[in-house]
């Protein structure tokens, strides 16, 4: 007992929850005397402690909204598609939260109301209109909570002295420790517990007496109360068990089905590439860069010698400058005043943004060529996009989603001519969707 309190300060800087919880409970205790009915409380309190620890912060379920429903168009301190959302509480009309609550539920009609606030966003952002959001106020309230206050990104390195980066420190051995020393002081618990019983039990059979009886709920609390009432009401215990089992194993699940799952990831590249410039504004095609994504199942990252096609004469950029593409004349040992190559070359170390499991098989050209599917079903609206992002979360769900609900364009399709006639004759009248081709056969993907 001594050692669980002079643990305690140390326990409450990384395991709090666990510290408040066994604190209070032996804080109440007023003697050694009430040992034997510590298991009882502990028995409450694991289960409250679980249920604490599985409760998600409001800005923890902010942080899974905003990923799901904003990262394609926002960023909180960067411009995408509309503006950055950091302390956006303090630019809109007061109150706020009420504003924002009917802009996000319905900007149209803000707009429509004359709101002078929202008509002036409106037309700052190209008259692009933001889609109703289908979200409710309390989900509303949780987005603007992590907007305000955003978890901090514990793995990022500090700033020390002289502009240099200190390494993250890792305290995961710390807290593996404690939480170790906390499962021991239970076990210690427990068996202390039932060696005092069964001590006691021999010393009443030694002197011939009976065992006493239990305590019936008196209107007080009493851990030896509660412990009488578990004893005879083992079908509720039994209920409520099932129950807190159930809602943490399904809050568990949610947790972990997130988990690789990056939808609005937007790395930042060794070379600010634009394409909304190159895509939307000059009306690149996408296959003239992935020139494999018609032919291969990758679409491939174009080599600079691509980019050197137009930039060797295209010198300046209208965002940036000369200073992105002397990057490109960089890696190319180009000299753009003398149009010559030095000969000396360096990679240019592009950052991936969508990424499949290795057990994952995608052929773009299967999808592109043949399917017909337009990039944008996948990747979002590219041509819009200044930095790239993870639009979609390409998820096996996802996917399959999409095969159930994707009609194939056989007609004028030669890879379907044969096809075609039999898909006819077994469907007749029914629309012919992916999945009614084997789309949701694992081994299409899985092999």
């Amino acid at each position: 007992m001594i050692l669980i309190f002079r643990f305690a300060p140390l326990m409450k800087q990384n395991i709090n929850k666990i510290n408040i919880t066994l604190y209070m409970s032996m804080y109440c205790s007023s003697s050694w005397r009430r040992i034997n009915n510590f298991t009882a409380t502990l028995f409450f309190a694991l289960i409250l402690l679980g249920s604490s620890l599985m409760a998600q912060t409001p800005e923890e379920k902010g942080e899974k909204l905003f990923k799901q429903n904003c990262t394609s168009c926002h960023a909180l301190n960067k411009k995408v598609v509309g503006p950055a959302l950091s302390g956006v509480e303090g630019r809109v009309p007061q109150p706020a939260e009420a504003w924002l609550i009917k802009w996000i539920k319905n900007s149209t009609s803000v707009i429509k109301s004359g709101d002078a606030y929202a008509v002036k966003i409106f037309n700052e952002n190209n008259k692009s209109v933001m889609p109703n959001q289908a979200v409710s106020d309390a989900e509303i309230k949780d987005i603007l909570a992590y907007i305000k206050n955003p978890p901090v990104d514990k793995t990022a390195p500090a700033p020390v002295a002289g502009g240099a980066a200190a390494p993250a420190q890792d305290n995961s051995s710390s807290q593996t420790f404690l939480y170790a020393l906390a499962v021991l002081f239970i076990i210690l618990i427990a068996v202390f517990r039932g060696m005092r019983k069964n001590l006691e039990k021999i010393v009443r059979e030694k002197k011939g007496e009976k065992e006493p009886e239990p305590k019936p709920f008196a209107g007080e609390y009493s851990p030896a109360a509660l412990w009488y009432w578990m004893r005879n009401h083992k079908k509720w215990v039994a209920v409520i068990t099932l129950v807190v089992v159930s809602y943490l194993s399904q809050k568990a699940w949610y947790d972990l089905k997130d988990i690789g799952v990056y939808t609005g990831y937007m790395p930042e590249q060794p070379i600010a590439f634009s394409h909304k410039i190159h895509a939307g504004q000059n009306g690149i095609n996408c296959q003239y860069c992935h020139s494999g994504v018609e032919k291969s199942k990758v679409a491939n990252v174009p080599s600079a010698n691509v980019c050197m096609n137009c930039h060797k004469y295209i010198q300046e950029g209208a965002i940036s400058g000369k200073k992105e593409i002397a990057k490109i004349y960089a890696a190319m040992g180009f000299d753009p005043e003398k149009q010559t190559y030095s000969g000396k070359t360096s990679p240019i170390k592009w950052v991936r943004v969508h990424n499949l499991p290795d057990h994952v098989y995608f052929n773009h050209s299967q999808h592109v060529k043949v399917g017909k599917i337009e990039c944008t079903e996948c990747h979002g609206e590219i041509a819009k996009m200044d930095t790239v992002y993870q639009s979609s979360p390409l998820t096996m769900g996802w996917c399959i989603d999409c095969h159930r609900k994707t009609q194939v364009k056989m007609e004028g399709n030669a890879y379907y001519d044969e096809l075609h006639v039999k898909m006819k004759e077994k469907y007749k009248g029914q629309e012919i969707t992916v999945s009614k081709m084997g789309g949701l056969e694992c081994g299409k993907c899985h092999y």
